[in-house]
């Protein structure tokens, strides 16, 4: 069913932008849920129809098709704050170019409706802090990306202090209330609006949330139960890495007090082998045989990553044709690997014996 959106904010098919941004600012300060005796639907509806009516774009498209089904002008339903649809940049700009029903020090605007629509009034959520993802490089070896490896590294990044264990606190000492937000760990502030006054809640700058205080400062971090240092990491390289792939360590990027840690990317680059190269999960490399041994046959020893081997060659094999050896390739899974994949490559000489070429002519003779 198609929506009137001109209906909604009181406004004419040929209002200025200004008169809908006018229009608007009124509905919603009537109906903000927040307000008493406000109404969400009835708001959520006029935030829909200044979505539409305010956007060029928008606007043009709804008075050609209407609101019916199938016409997409974006998210107005979501609960997420100015992400999802609300969009309250322009009111300190109304209010500052004369609004009269408006008029006033209202603040950041914006500040003030992320706060609500994402749980900041008070709705019992605290905020988690977290540490910074942090990322770094290292070079394997060929071997050691088919079959893994297991290698340590030193990283120089915030981790939590060794002394206190995080807690900032001085060994032996006991935690007291933070006495700046009363052990709640967060901080109640109250803004101007012109809807009123509008309740917020942020973390305590003090405690960082936990509501505690260290009774005596840890020595070594000063009690920020953090600090910036060295730490030895342990990677598991997985078998059959490829070149440029990340491995993700949850929980090993840079710490914060009372918060998690953030996690540590590694992009893994392998070094190139002078004789095998990697094809999905198969090895490939290339073989030079003599032209005897194409002819006749013969066994030739390869040294696979393995160890060795030797490989039949059969008679009469042709330029590029490829041997297969099972199961000497890239680990797939328990007790599974790929294949090696040998090519063939006939070494003709380059100068020949005249005995070499008295043979050879015999062979010519033969049809050979």
């Amino acid at each position: 069913m198609s929506k009137d959106y001109y209906e909604t904010l009181g406004v004419n098919k040929g209002a200025s932008k200004e008169e809908i941004k006018k229009a608007f600012y009124k509905l919603a300060h009537k109906y903000h849920p927040d307000k008493k005796g406000g109404n969400e639907a009835q708001f959520k509806q006029v935030n829909e129809a200044y979505q539409v009516l305010s956007d060029d774009a928008k606007r043009s498209k709804y008075d050609q098709y209407g609101s019916g089904d199938g016409v997409d002008y974006g998210d107005f339903s979501a609960q997420g704050g100015p992400a999802s649809g609300w969009d309250f940049s322009g009111f300190g700009d109304f209010s500052a170019q004369g609004g009269s029903a408006f008029s006033g020090d209202f603040g950041n605007l914006n500040d003030i409706f992320s706060d609500f629509f994402t749980g900041g009034m008070g709705g019992g959520r605290r905020e988690v802090r977290r540490g910074r993802d942090i990322s770094t490089e290292i070079q394997i070896f060929f071997a050691d990306s088919i079959f893994g490896i297991n290698r340590k590294i030193l990283i120089t990044k915030t981790s939590s202090c060794l002394t206190c264990h995080g807690s900032g606190a001085k060994v032996g000492t006991k935690m007291e209330t933070c006495k700046h937000c009363n052990g709640q760990g967060q901080i109640r502030e109250t803004k101007r609006s012109f809807l009123g006054n509008i309740s917020s809640t942020k973390i305590c700058e003090i405690c960082l949330g936990s509501g505690e205080v260290p009774k005596e400062k840890c020595e070594t971090c000063k009690g920020k139960g953090v600090l910036r240092r060295e730490e030895e990491v342990s990677i598991v390289i997985p078998a059959g890495i490829r070149n440029g792939e990340m491995i993700r360590m949850t929980g090993y990027g840079e710490a914060v007090a009372k918060g998690t840690t953030g996690d540590l990317y590694i992009k893994v680059n392998v070094a190139s082998h002078s004789v095998f190269k990697r094809d999905g999960n198969d090895l490939v490399m290339n073989l030079n045989l003599k032209l005897s041994d194409a002819l006749l046959g013969t066994e030739y020893p390869i040294q696979t990553l393995d160890g060795d081997i030797k490989v039949t060659i059969p008679e009469g094999v042709t330029i590029n044709e490829i041997l297969r050896v099972r199961g000497k390739g890239v680990p797939t899974g328990k007790n599974k690997r790929g294949d090696l994949l040998i090519k063939l490559y006939i070494k003709l000489p380059s100068k020949i014996s005249r005995k070499s070429r008295e043979l050879i002519e015999e062979l010519k003779k033969e049809g050979i």
